[in-house]
């Protein structure tokens, strides 16, 4: 895979409910490529250039919604279709191998004190394709993209703590009380060497928003103090010293 492309290509199998249909059952699906997966904007830029490719040998087409996206405060996301977003043909064909640059315009005041963020979903439209001897079964991908606006006083702001479970689990409480998204790549706790628990994932943290992460251990960990490192997607972390009930 390329760097900073993310292909999508239908390999599974249709699944067990339909086992005994294989035989006259055929699936079809496009293969396409989308280069950024994850979009930035500052407040000054007018549009940004999003680049898609059909990596397959039949013509596939590709439709554009942008939603606002928000997070509950139990970090739930909350998708609403916008026009606040505009993709430049909001509707696109691409030949075979083909390439085509399209263009993500912001049509909507820019907010100078905080992050905008949005998703853009990027769907094939499903193509009648003719079949031989059998039912064609057309399969509809899509794509699901981060897009964020952020003007440069916009920062985030991630605080953790960590909790035992009555199962006696540990779990990660993270709360971000900035102004722009943190995602969060790993949570680690540690005892002098000693790794007691992880968190590994790419958790979304809107501002407002408050996660619970659970932590895999290896075997139960003591009360006492121990030592809390969180990483983020830019590679930036942070350390606390936290209390194990």
């Amino acid at each position: 895979m390329k760097p900073g492309k993310l292909f999508f290509r239908l390999t599974a199998p249709l699944g067990v409910a339909v086992i005994m249909m294989l035989s006259q059952l055929s699936a079809h699906a496009g293969i396409f490529s989308v280069s950024p997966v994850r979009i930035y904007m500052a407040p000054k830029d007018r549009a940004v250039a999003v680049t898609l490719a059909n990596e397959g040998d039949s013509e596939i087409t590709l439709q554009a919604d942008i939603y606002s996206w928000t997070q509950q405060p139990d970090g739930k996301d909350d998708l609403v279709l916008t026009e606040d977003l505009l993709m430049s043909p909001p509707i696109i064909k691409l030949a075979p191998k083909g390439r085509q640059v399209v263009r993500l315009a912001m049509l909507a005041p820019r907010d100078a004190s905080r992050q905008m963020t949005y998703r853009m979903i990027l769907r094939e439209v499903p193509q009648n394709v003719p079949a031989k001897d059998k039912i064609q079964v057309p399969i509809a991908l899509a794509l699901n993209m981060p897009v964020f606006v952020t003007p440069p006083i916009a920062k985030s702001d991630v605080a953790c703590s960590v909790k035992r479970t009555d199962a006696d689990k540990l779990q990660a409480i993270c709360s971000n009380t900035g102004t722009a998204y943190a995602q969060i790549r790993e949570v680690l706790l540690k005892r002098a060497d000693q790794q007691l628990a992880r968190f590994e994932g790419g958790e979304y943290l809107l501002p407002g928003a408050s996660k619970t992460l659970p932590l895999k251990t290896k075997q139960a960990a003591e009360s006492g103090t121990a030592e809390l490192s969180v990483t983020f997607d830019d590679g930036k972390s942070q350390t606390a010293t936290v209390t194990l009930p």
